[in-house]
């Protein structure tokens, strides 16, 4: 596929959304898309997206967090909806690395090249050695 000119790109005009943004100023963010006509007026037909986001502590510095509140119409719904999003992006967050690991694993090994280490400065959220330690995750 042909590469197009900063020129070409367009906005979709039938996809646009107003972005708002809400915080306890402690625990996170929840991000609301609203979508919106080419006008900029609401658009009822379709439902807004939640998502939540925050950031971890780990033993290799800040984490950003982030995930869709599945389900979620209203900002209330999403309060709700905040703490099992982000556990969800943390498994999804989990299981990619793992697969990383395991793909740079097995990559063969030529003497003379250099060879990044396996773990990705990520420390708790697992790597050799199996299950991730537990209490390494401090919420910021």
């Amino acid at each position: 596929m042909a590469q197009k000119s900063l020129s070409e790109v367009q906005i979709d005009t039938s996809s646009l959304y107003r972005e708002e943004l809400y915080t306890d100023l402690h625990s996170g963010q929840i991000r609301k898309l609203v979508p919106v006509t080419a006008s900029g007026a609401d658009d009822p037909s379709r439902k807004p997206i939640f998502t939540a986001s925050t950031q971890v502590m780990t033993p290799g510095g800040v984490l950003p967090l982030s995930g869709r509140v599945e389900g979620a119409e209203t900002l209330e719904q999403a309060v709700a909806g905040f703490g099992p999003a982000l556990e969800t992006a943390m498994k999804e967050l989990r299981a990619e690395l793992e697969a990383m690991q395991r793909e740079q694993a097995s990559q063969i090994v030529v003497p003379g090249r250099d060879v990044p280490p396996l773990g990705g400065g990520l420390g708790g959220l697992g790597g050799p050695g199996g299950e991730p330690r537990g209490g390494d995750l401090l919420l910021h």
